[in-house]
This record gives structure tokens, sequence and C-alpha cells, in this order.
């Protein structure tokens, strides 16, 4: 199994109605902005232990398990929405960083809600760094009754049981799962993140430690005006990271395209575009040293 070099300690901090799961890399140093590492959907904080063993910079890194994934219960809701996501990620700025503002790093749908909180909160993000966060298609007005129709359905489908996460017989299998998700990943390294994004729940039963409601689909539309006005707000430089694999084709079938959004960033008034070769969107599984090399990189510009 992978042995990790830089160890971490679980802290668990009152966020709102939830106590929130916080992993914890090293110590704050006086003027120093902390960075922030928020994870992707379906995915735990301690997903990002490679690059940060990787890191040749020494960080106080903060990483939350999102509500409802890892360690930080979803409080017993039967959807999840985004603006949630903003709010419970002031409250932990607010308790790790004060009036100190921030580097954030965002994976996925981390990368869309640092994305998010930057154009909000301009004044508290330093830099702004994200992997793979691309967003979603553009959609239209008349597409709203459709979406509201299936939300109330999912809804019902999620309290019926039948929106169940599957479980596996054995650790052993949770990383076998891994793997098949991303087979650039190695073996010792789904073994110790099946360790972090599993939980034995029942003798030979290993549960993912994510909720179900994650799977209900959002209630409201992708508003591509409103995301560009966000974008418009965000004043901390920034840099996208993409997988030289194209993932953005991957989901969405011609949906939505990389060139889009590269034509969305043009809203951010300073953004650099660098793509990561022989990785795919896990890209921080797959190139954690390359990755953190460019982390380290533009988190030392001026």
């Amino acid at each position: 199994m992978y042995q990790a070099q830089r160890l971490s300690r679980s802290e668990f901090v009152p966020v709102r109605t939830l106590n929130y799961h916080v992993r914890v890399w090293g110590q704050p140093t006086p003027g120093q902005a902390p960075l922030v590492l928020l994870h992707g959907w379906m995915d735990v904080a301690a997903s990002f232990q490679f690059v940060v063993d990787a890191m040749a910079q020494e960080h106080f890194i903060i990483a939350p398990d999102w509500r409802g994934f890892g360690l930080t219960a979803g409080g017993g809701v039967d959807c999840f929405w985004h603006p949630d996501y903003l709010a419970d990620l002031e409250t932990l700025l607010d308790h790790y960083a004060g009036a100190i503002p921030v580097d954030l790093v965002g994976h996925s749908m981390g990368g869309n809600v640092a994305m998010l909180y930057a154009g909000v909160r301009p004044e508290r993000v330093r830099r702004l760094v994200n992997l793979e966060g691309f967003g979603l298609p553009a959609t239209r007005p008349e597409q709203a009754p459709a979406r509201y129709a299936q939300w109330l359905d999912e809804i019902k489908q999620w309290h019926q049981g039948g929106l169940g996460l599957k479980s596996y017989d054995s650790l052993d299998a949770v990383a076998q799962r891994l793997m098949k998700t991303n087979p650039r990943l190695p073996g010792d390294k789904a073994r110790w993140l099946a360790c972090h994004w599993s939980a034995e729940t029942a003798p030979g039963q290993w549960t993912i430690l994510g909720e179900a409601a994650h799977k209900v689909v959002s209630a409201h539309l992708y508003r591509e005006d409103e995301m560009l006005a966000v974008y418009r707000g965000i004043s901390a430089p920034a840099l996208m990271v993409e997988a030289v694999d194209d993932s953005i084709a991957t989901f969405w079938k011609g949906r939505f395209t990389r060139a889009q959004h590269h034509e969305r960033l043009k809203a951010v008034a300073d953004v650099r575009i660098c793509q990561l070769p022989e990785c795919g969107h896990m890209l921080h599984h797959d190139q954690p040293r390359r990755l953190a090399e460019l982390i380290d990189g533009f988190l030392s510009t001026h």
C-alpha cells in the first residue's frame, strides 16, 4: 500500500448545522496564505495526498470533506445544491484564515465551486487553481419544466431507496473499482485511497463514503450568463489545469466542448491554461508530481 510522506491530521469544525471533517497538513505561518484544496464529486479530501507528498514547498493545507462526502455527514437532506458549498467554504475560511486571502485549488466539482467563490468573494482569494472544473453545458429557459419534473421524480426515487450506492465485499474490491474507473491508477495508490473512500459498514460490506442524495439532479438549470458574470468578478490570477485526455468530450458527447469552455474562460481577467500529459480527469492521481510542480510554481509567482 502507498505510504504517505506528509501525514495529515483530522479536525472537525462546526459549519452551519454540520460537523465538518477537515484534513490538515502542516502548521499556519503568520502572514502566509493557507492553501485550500477542494475535492470533486464522489471524492474525499484524502484524494489530494499524492500531490501534497510531491510538493517541494511547505504549505499550511486544509482540505474539507464536502457535506455528504467522506466523514462529513449530509444532515439528512434528500438533495444537495451548490450555494451550500459556497456558504460552507466561507465558514471554513473564517475559521482557518480569518482575513488572510487564501490560495484556492479545486478539482472537478471543487474547481467549479472555487471559481464561483473567487468571483463572489474576490478579496478572499490570492491565487486560484482550477483542476478540470469545466462547468456544464448551457441551458435554455424552456428546459425548466422538464428539469423540475426530473428533480421531483428523483426525489421520490431517493425516498424509495432507488438511488442507492453499490457496496463491495472487501477493501480490495473497492480498490479494483477505483482502478476500473481510472486505469492509470496504480494498485498501491488504489488500495490507499480505498481506505479513505469507503468504510466497512457491516462485516464483509464496504460502502462508499458518499451519500446517494448527491445523485439527485439539481432542480436549477445551469445559467451560462450568470456564470460568466461571476467569472468577470474574479480578480485573483488563475491557473486552469486540464488533462491531455479531453474529459469534456468524454462526459458530454458534443453537448459541450473544450473550445466552448475556453471561450468562457475569456471572462476571467487573468487566466493561464495548462495541459498535463499522460493523464485523465483524475490528474491529481495520474500526475501528482507534475501537478505539484505546476501549483508550487504558480503560487510562488509575484
